[in-house]
């Protein structure tokens, strides 16, 4: 039989329950949206390499056809404009028309950055500045 006793333990717990629903609604949401991931442009290398798709059509191609609104950059794609104020302006542009938010940039060809020849490993990190500026201009967080 239940008692006074357990009757205003269940009311007060029903109330708390009632009470922070609105608290758990928002956490499941944002648990929701814990994590997006990121589409690292290399896994088209093939169709970048043939042709069949660039590097300024990329992040509309990771929005509209994969539904992935983070992208990830490989500077083979794009090895002659990281000092093109226009070229990624107009990157820019296009990937904050698709909603997409530009990551990082890979960086290939530009040294060995952990190069034991000291002169070797000094031009390694004078080329990777230029990426550095193209990353902070497209609004990466990184480049690796």
């Amino acid at each position: 039989m239940n008692s006074r006793r357990d009757f205003l333990k269940n009311l007060a717990l029903a109330s708390a329950g009632i009470a922070l629903a609105p608290s758990l609604e928002s956490f499941a949401a944002a648990k929701k949206d814990w994590f997006d991931i990121s589409l690292a442009e290399w896994s088209l290398h093939k169709s970048l390499f043939k042709g069949d798709l660039n590097n300024l059509d990329f992040p509309a191609l990771a929005a509209k056809k994969y539904g992935i609104y983070g992208v990830e950059y490989v500077n083979q794609f794009f090895k002659d404009k990281a000092n093109d104020n226009n070229y990624l302006t107009e990157l820019n542009m296009r990937a904050k028309d698709n909603g997409v938010r530009n990551v990082l940039i890979m960086i290939d060809g530009e040294g060995n950055l952990g190069d034991e020849d000291e002169t070797k490993r000094k031009q390694a990190v004078q080329n990777h500045y230029k990426w550095i500026s193209a990353a902070n201009f497209l609004g990466c967080h990184a480049i690796r």
